[in-house]
């Protein structure tokens, strides 16, 4: 079969590559595709693995499970609900590990099996649980929501079960930190809360820092945030920006909401000494996890930079085969194993193929053989951060309306590992919500107030509702009822109709715009929900096509565009990209084919510095080392290709001297520190137009003298030729598995994917944002989709870096390699057509 060139990142040809490490990775590429670009490889490559059988307690009726060659299971059931038992078992057949941390994380039990070290962020990952009636809760997604929870726990702990029968089934984890999994119930699906991409509350408190340092920190604020629509932000009557204690407040935060970093200091491996306390490795252990701290605080920056995703629908009257097309690539934090499971359900009265989470039942993504849909984080705001005056007689006592209110309190009990008491903790609550810092000796508290922790906010559990829509009626009602988090969701269907309607709950905030934190004594309260019909929305639109990517959509002249829906939006580049590349083919008057999505989903242009180089142009320097950057930059087009010397060059440059040096311009040396990590967007448009900051002569002479040092920075990591650098050189894809900072070194190697020369930035379409101390891939696009409406089996799909969490599997880093190059796979829909892919065959029948 033919290769194509998906990206511009491959146009050069293998031949002229001469690092011994590209041509070593192409050497795995080629064994991967075995001789294939775009579809499935010879029959013969992979071979057939033994069938099983096992008995699920929880099935009605026999299934039947066929796994095709990428790992994707295709689940064939005799009932609707059965198919969700059939999705629990086999997710926890491929991904148990994962799916029992994020439980375990979830709900506050850490501790438990990895020890004390973990209480703490047990009890504030209890304060951010749903705890609200669990009636009401059910009832909020649809009227069978709990049904589909009980289905998929059933199969959950069927697979426990199996494994604790079976050890040796139990994926490797549990055995280097010496643990069992747990069983699940129904309400561990929509109680854990933390994994919808939470955002905002860390800007407040930032912004908050800003202004307490007056003129200089209000224009340090708008060099580190963008704001759309453009708003001044204004210190709400009442607070205290200079009271906040943003460190703590930030921290305290993350404990409750983040991901688990597992570290020497606080994870001891199966058979491993204590650490003793003082002792010379426990010091070191202390020092190296404080160090992987900063340096994910480095990476974090804002988070709202590095998580995005991009989506497309295209109407017929566009297409080369007359049907839509419809394309998404979500960009999550990449890890190993991938945050993206796919699936196919195949039952009555459904039929849906896709992608969600493993931990959650159905799909977020995908089709159910009518409808297809695709979603994009949409930025609504929906938390806030209030601060309350303590009593000074009962600190567990705030000022509300006048009077002092009582807090309530829950005390939490915290099973710890090597302890034979449970220890006691208490997590206290306004009317607001969690409290996540108290200090009494100052007489403050400060709360969260999150859309996210109402009833029927659990993150993408909405899907259930809107992955069985048949048209775009049932879809948009379902959209109205969604939740958590914002998001846009693109729309086609088999009658060759195509949409966009985001959704999401917005909160009502009726005299400030939720920009910074705000008294809790009763002057700032929501006045409700919006509803979703107040969002705009799309069908069929004349133009025959819609793009999202996380900037804002509200059209300027939609009523809510003034109603305060959200300010803090992705960087817009990625969508001024693709809808450039959109207009060029519309104008060009040829259709789009499978292939163009697939393009413009790795596609690695990035626009700021495009920009960027239109103020060098025309730059000089008599400095030698200055007048060699200028060459490379101003020969260059700004494609973010992993082979590129200038690409290296205007990323370390861009990201380091450059924006340091934009923002002590713009804010001077005492505030510029208030602007870090800084808004792209922001520094661009200071450089272009410097508002009177600087004079334009300023501008050119920040320009050349930042250059020498990015110069210098490269050298020394690079060689002294700067013909030989390379920006995939120090741009490097590593999928990183959790346990991957406390193993040995064999067991890392075997546990993480991959370490690859990576083109792309966080601002090209193909997303690819990066650490700032080492410049290694932290995220981007967790899964990729070209959906072919109508034509099932003729759509594309990529998952990364494998389907499966078991590192032994073939499925755990198949798809790595192709991801990279910006290939595909079939997503194989048909029966005939999954029988032809199929290389397992799993039978299920109902046990006892």
């Amino acid at each position: 079969m033919k290769r194509r060139n998906l990206r511009p990142a491959s146009r050069r040809a293998l031949s002229q590559r001469h690092s011994i490490a590209a041509v070593a990775f192409a050497a795995l590429v080629a064994l991967t595709l075995a001789g294939c670009a775009s579809g499935p490889p010879d029959k013969g490559t992979t071979p057939q693995r033994p069938s099983s059988s096992f008995a699920v307690p929880g099935l009605e009726k026999p299934a039947e499970v066929l796994v095709d060659r990428w790992g994707v299971p295709h689940l064939y059931a005799g009932t609707l609900y059965d198919a969700f038992v059939a999705q629990g078992f086999i997710a926890a057949r491929d991904r148990l590990w994962q799916m029992d941390l994020w439980r375990k994380r979830g709900l506050g039990e850490m501790a438990k099996d990895f020890g004390p070290a973990w209480v703490e962020s047990d009890r504030a990952a209890r304060a951010v649980l749903y705890r609200g009636d669990m009636y009401r809760e059910w009832l909020a997604y649809g009227s069978d929501a709990k049904r589909v929870a009980e289905a998929f726990t059933a199969g959950v702990n069927a697979y426990v079960a199996q494994v604790r029968a079976q050890p040796a089934l139990l994926p490797p984890e549990f055995a280097l930190l010496g643990y069992q999994p747990a069983t699940w119930s129904p309400e561990d699906v929509v109680r854990i809360r933390h994994h919808g991409l939470t955002l905002n509350f860390t800007s407040e408190i930032e912004r908050a820092r800003a202004f307490c340092a007056g003129g200089p920190g209000i224009k340090a604020d708008w060099l580190r945030r963008e704001l759309d629509p453009p708003v001044t932000p204004r210190v709400p009557p009442g607070l205290d920006p200079c009271n906040i204690p943003a460190a703590e407040l930030r921290a305290a935060y993350m404990r409750a909401t983040e991901s688990p970093q597992f570290t020497k200091a606080n994870t001891r491996l199966a058979g491993a000494v204590a650490l003793v306390p003082g002792s010379a490795e426990s010091i070191e252990a202390r020092r190296i996890e404080e160090e992987e701290q900063r340096q994910q605080q480095a990476a974090q920056g804002d988070p709202t930079g590095a998580y995005g995703s991009n989506n497309w629908v295209i109407a017929p009257k566009l297409t080369a085969t007359g049907r839509p097309i419809l394309a998404n690539d979500p960009h999550r934090a990449h890890s190993a194993p991938s945050l993206r499971y796919m699936t196919h359900l195949s039952a009555p009265g459904m039929d849906a193929i896709g992608a969600g989470e493993p931990f959650l039942p159905g799909l977020s993504i995908g089709h159910n053989g009518t409808i297809a849909f695709g979603l994009t984080r949409f930025y609504m705001d929906q938390e806030d951060l209030y601060v309350y005056q303590l009593n000074p007689r009962n600190p567990e006592e705030y000022r509300y309306q006048g009077r002092w209110e009582p807090m309530t309190r829950v005390t939490e009990r915290i099973t710890v590992k090597g302890e034979s008491t449970p220890r006691e903790v208490v997590n206290t609550f306004t009317r607001h919500g969690p409290v996540l810092l108290s200090e009494p000796g100052k007489r403050r508290a400060y709360a969260l107030r999150a859309a996210w922790l109402e009833p029927g906010m659990a993150p993408y559990f909405g899907s259930m509702d809107y992955m069985r829509a048949r048209n775009w009626d049932q879809f948009r009602a379902a959209m109205n009822r969604w939740g958590a988090p914002g998001e846009n969701q693109v729309y086609a269907d088999t009658s060759g109709n195509v949409g966009w309607i985001p959704g999401g709950l917005t909160p009502i905030r009726p005299n400030w715009d939720g920009l910074m934190p705000v008294p809790g004594d009763g002057r700032y309260e929501w006045s409700g929900f919006r509803n979703g019909d107040e969002l705009p929305s799309e069908f069929n639109p004349a133009r025959g096509y819609v793009v999202t990517a996380n900037e804002n959509n509200i059209p300027p002249d939609h009523p809510a565009a003034k109603k305060g829906v959200g300010y803090e939006w992705s960087d817009a580049a990625r969508a001024r990209r693709l809808k450039e590349l959109f207009a060029a083919k519309v104008a060009s008057g040829s259709r789009f084919t499978i292939e163009d999505s697939e393009r413009m989903q790795n596609d690695i242009v990035a626009t700021p510095a495009q920009r960027v180089l239109k103020l060098l142009a025309g730059l000089r320097s008599d400095d030698a080392q200055t007048a060699t950057a200028l060459r490379m930059l101003q020969g260059w087009d700004g494609t973010m290709d992993r082979d590129s010397a200038a690409a290296a060059l205007y990323e370390v440059w861009s990201s380091k001297p450059l924006r340091a040096a934009v923002l002590k311009a713009g804010a001077g040396d005492s505030a510029a520190a208030l602007a870090a990590p800084g808004d792209n967007t922001r520094m661009v448009l200071l450089l272009e137009n410097p508002f009177g900051w600087v004079t334009n002569e300023q501008r050119d002479a920040l320009l050349l003298k930042t250059l020498p040092a990015a110069m210098q920075e490269l050298s020394a990591k690079l060689g002294p030729d700067p013909a030989a650098w390379k920006w995939g050189t120090l741009h490097r894809a590593e999928f990183r598995h959790p346990l991957g900072g406390i193993v040995d070194a064999a067991t890392r190697k075997k546990l993480d994917v991959g370490d690859w020369p990576m083109s792309g930035s966080s601002f090209t379409p193909m997303a690819a944002t990066y650490r700032a101390t080492d410049y290694k891939l932290t995220a981007g696009a967790s899964f990729r989709m070209v959906l072919d409406v109508g034509n099932w089996d003729a759509s594309r799909v990529i998952n990364t870096p494998g389907q499966s969490g078991n590192p032994d599997s073939p499925n755990y880093r198949d798809l790595a390699p192709l991801w990279l190059e910006g290939k595909y796979v079939p997503l194989v829909y048909s029966r005939s057509a999954v029988e032809k892919e199929t290389v397992e065959r799993i039978q299920l029948t109902p046990g006892k």
